[in-house]
């Protein structure tokens, strides 16, 4: 048993999250932890992993066992390199070497048997950092950066820099240097390209220690995990297989529950009327008292409450000139030494749905922004059609201090109380999340507020920045159908090609103007 996690209860204000749950990590295993947003797969890892402790219950690692953890959220703070990042993977080799230079200045002030000891423990250390190849980090290093095109980027480069997939890319590339016993990925394909799914999927399926990995994307879980453990309603449980033997079995129980529940619910109907109609007469009384005591001792079955699944319905504005958007040989970046692209010349008309791809740090969001005038381009021009009215669905925002009401009220101010709650509410948005910060929710609840202001604002052009990340696999579903159901234009940046091959008409692949790739 690597890791034990026994009697687990724990939650947030009055938000309980798990009750009593129970789950365990065996040698080898596979696992995939799934679950809608906001059921806590996150706060899970985090209790796992030491950075939040539990209300109740006890989580128990096997002596000696390194963890590493793949975070979502993890900071990356300005002023550090990406080298600088990918060496700290090696800080436990840095401190054995640090302590070794410590023992040689004690040594001059040891007697005899202090010597000996110190001498020994120098030679120990000095042993595992020969084993944990110390000598060759810079090697190893840059290795792995090409491995993950981070070495084009310099290894200097501040990390601030980094789009959110060369982000990933670092952190996943730190983790697998510091070869720890056991993978803890929480949405690691988010951000990243098709060319880094493919392979991280190659990767995983050849692991031969344990792993946990939360995600959204079933085709990457069925090609990876060998258990599921589903997390839904303060519950944990275990199936053996991948995802798509799990939901079989889910579905099925599900059946057998409501079949179970309708057949109870007729038997109390029947014995209350009987209660009912005999208590009163003295020749049947008994009878009725004894049916009334099977009444008070039964365990009655409860279905959980189903979920609100979320309803979007983009709003759509009047129709816009034939012509939405021309770029003229458009140079984009930040820095005129390093631009991003050479000229760039395309044109998107009414009514196309577009999918904008390529690897990651080509430069797809800057073009979204360039093309929005967020950012200036370097060199040429954007000219913007007649009669647009824009929606544009950012990657990452950080969230601030206000509450979902409070940040869709901002938004639509001439709302009333019951018209933003129930805006929030189509999104697949509860009660509980409504009257919450947003900077609380996890990153699925999260998108669905900010997927709330962009429906419920006529648009007929929508450009969207990988709007499935942290979605889980209904909000997902509902997506790609409204997509499909929109009668406006869609530039969509997304690298997952089963969600958006339903979607577009077209796809654009940024390498072809890339100038990593001339």
């Amino acid at each position: 048993m690597i890791l034990d996690v026994s009697h687990l209860t724990h939650g947030f204000g009055e938000r309980a999250i798990f009750n009593d749950v129970s789950f365990r990590l065996l040698k080898g295993e596979h696992i995939g932890l799934i679950g809608a947003n906001g059921e806590g797969k996150s706060t899970f890892m985090n209790i796992v992993t030491g950075q939040l402790a539990p209300d109740e219950g006890k989580v128990e690692w096997a002596k000696h066992v390194r963890a590493g953890y793949l975070d979502q959220h993890a900071v990356l703070e300005k002023g550090m390199t990406i080298g600088d990042v990918l060496k700290s993977a090696f800080s436990f080799l840095f401190d054995m070497e640090a302590r070794i230079t410590e023992i040689y200045e004690k040594l001059a002030e040891a007697n005899e048997d202090e010597m000996d000891e110190l001498m020994e423990e120098a030679g120990t250390l000095q042993d595992l950092l020969t084993s944990h190849d110390f000598y060759v980090i810079d090697s190893k290093v840059e290795e792995i950066a090409r491995a993950f095109d981070l070495l084009s980027l310099g290894l200097d480069r501040d990390v601030t820099d980094l789009s959110g997939g060369q982000r990933t890319k670092l952190l996943l590339a730190k983790l697998l240097l510091e070869k720890p016993d056991i993978l803890l990925l929480d949405e690691p394909t988010n951000y990243l390209d098709e060319q880094h799914i493919v392979w991280l999927k190659r990767y995983l399926q050849e692991y031969e220690n344990a792993f946990i990995l939360i995600s959204h994307d079933i085709p990457f879980l069925n090609e990876v995990v060998n258990i599921i453990y589903h997390m839904e309603n303060q519950e944990l449980n275990r199936y053996v297989g991948d995802y798509d033997k799990f939901m079989e079995v889910y579905e099925m129980k599900k059946m057998q529950l409501e079949a179970a529940y309708k057949k109870q619910q007729k038997e109390i109907d029947d014995l209350k009327d009987f209660v009912a109609r005999n208590k009163a007469r003295v020749a049947t009384r008994n009878m009725a008292m004894s049916r009334q005591k099977k009444l008070d001792k039964m365990e009655v079955i409860e279905l959980a409450r189903e979920k609100p699944k979320p309803e979007f319905h983009f709003r759509e504005a009047r129709t816009p000139g034939k012509i939405l958007f021309e770029t003229t040989d458009l140079v984009i970046g930040y820095d005129k030494e390093k631009p991003l692209s050479k000229p760039i010349n395309l044109r998107m008309e009414r009514g196309e749905k577009i999918a904008l791809i390529g690897t990651n740090g080509i430069g797809k969001t800057t073009f979204l922004k360039s093309v929005l005038g967020m950012i200036d381009s370097l060199e040429g021009k954007v000219e913007l059609g007649d009669y647009l009215h824009k929606g544009y669905f950012e990657q990452e925002i950080k969230a601030g201090e206000q509450t979902c009401i409070e940040e869709i009220w901002e938004e639509f101010p001439g709302f009333t109380q019951y018209e933003v709650r129930s805006a929030l509410a189509k999104c697949g948005l509860m009660t509980k999340h409504i009257e919450s910060k947003v900077k609380v929710l996890s990153g699925g609840e999260q998108a669905k507020v900010r997927l709330c202001k962009l429906i419920n604002r006529e648009t007929n052009l929508l450009l969207l920045d990988e709007p499935t990340n942290h979605l889980d696999v209904d909000a997902k579903e509902e997506l790609k159908r409204a997509l499909k159901e929109y009668k406006g234009s869609i530039l969509l940046v997304c690298h997952e090609p089963e969600f958006y091959e339903g979607v577009v008409d077209k796809v654009w692949n940024l390498e072809e103007y890339s100038k990593l790739f001339v």
